[in-house]
């Protein structure tokens, strides 16, 4: 197939490509080169066809999309940014990007699309309360962050809550304009495909590293910025008590639950939009995560801050059971072998 790739020569989208020219397909990238994201333009592998193109633009878009089998959408402003100033700069990135796509693609007639999309649709994750079972617990409240009450409580009774797997048919719960912005792509999609017929996978990938990650940025997430530290000598800073729990997942395995919703997407119901969460199965913390970055690069220990933001939420872990069962995916890089690589791996100037 030919493959078109937005956003193909980002983070995760270079791997895409990678994964998908060493699957035997022909692939296309289109790529703003967002300075957020990028400091120059890095090398494009042999037999890509590379248009340094912005998805906002129309013109750009058609012609990128000419003769396309099927569209791999990675292309957006990631990250929760640095303050609500930057909305209209999300919104446009990832929304109005996002539309003009579809918009192309219905005009194209071009009816495969595997989309970027990510945890934090899901807001807080799935908890538990021994005595009032599953709960969705609030946002929560910035005095009870500020005293170092970081533990959302039970919203019916106030007890400790126990946080659990959250699965693709949680109620979507956006808590900031990233992840708002990542809702409504899926929700713009998902009338694309009805109008015209077309299959969506929507791909919610949970916190992402590995090679190739762009340093110094707000933007790229806690991975980067505790390499970025590492790689200037510093201690990684871990916000709250490092205890949040998430899912690192390396990009290796994003790239391969792509190739394998590309080759699956003709398999979804005319007209439907499926998600599946990508997330490796092996929940950790923040903390653990920065211990044993900083381990394997050999750097200063992390330090807890105790710090805060607003819109971030607690826990956040995956069940990726839908994508190895539907599609026969599984994560295949290890938590400490992914960390060893990633600490010894060069940064991507951002």
């Amino acid at each position: 197939m030919l493959i078109l790739v937005t956003g193909g020569v980002g983070f995760i989208g270079s791997h895409v490509v990678t994964t998908l020219t060493g699957a035997g397909h022909t692939v296309r990238v289109l790529d703003a080169l967002l300075p957020a994201a990028h400091r120059g333009a890095p090398p494009i592998p042999e037999g890509v066809d590379w248009r340094h193109a912005d998805v906002r633009d129309a013109a750009a878009v058609a012609d990128a999309l000419r003769d396309v089998d099927a569209v791999c959408h990675q292309a957006a402003m990631v990250g929760l940014g640095k303050d609500f100033a930057d909305a209209p700069d999300y919104v446009g990135c990832n929304d109005l990007g996002t539309a003009v796509l579809l918009a192309g693609m219905a005009e194209a007639k071009v009816r495969r699309l595997v989309l970027a999309g990510s945890m934090v649709v899901y807001g807080e994750g799935r908890y538990e309360c021994s005595r009032h079972g599953v709960v969705r617990p609030g946002p929560r409240e910035p005095a009870d962050l500020g005293a170092g009450r970081f533990e959302p409580p039970c919203p019916h009774c106030g007890e400790p809550l126990v946080p659990a797997l959250v699965d693709e048919d949680a109620p979507a719960d956006p808590r900031n304009v990233y992840a708002a912005t990542k809702l409504a792509q899926e929700h713009l999609a998902a009338a694309w495909a009805r109008a015209t017929g077309g299959r969506v996978a929507a791909l919610r990938y949970h916190n992402v590293y590995g090679p190739r990650m762009p340093r110094d940025t707000l933007y790229a997430g806690v991975a980067s910025l505790f390499r970025s530290a590492l790689a200037r000598g510093e201690a990684p800073r871990v916000f709250e008590d490092g205890g949040q729990r998430r899912d690192f997942v390396h990009v290796r395995d994003v790239a391969g639950a792509n190739l394998a919703a590309l080759d699956a997407v003709d398999g979804l119901a005319q007209g439907a939009l499926r998600a599946y969460n990508v997330g490796s199965g092996e929940p950790r913390t923040v903390g653990e995560m920065a211990a044993a970055l900083a381990a394997a690069h050999g750097g200063p220990a992390p330090v807890v801050t105790g710090e805060f933001r607003l819109g971030d939420v607690r826990h956040i872990t995956a069940s990726s059971r839908r994508l190895r069962d539907e599609l026969g995916w599984r994560a295949r890089v290890a938590f400490a072998q992914g960390m060893a690589e990633f600490a010894a791996a060069p940064l991507r100037a951002g």
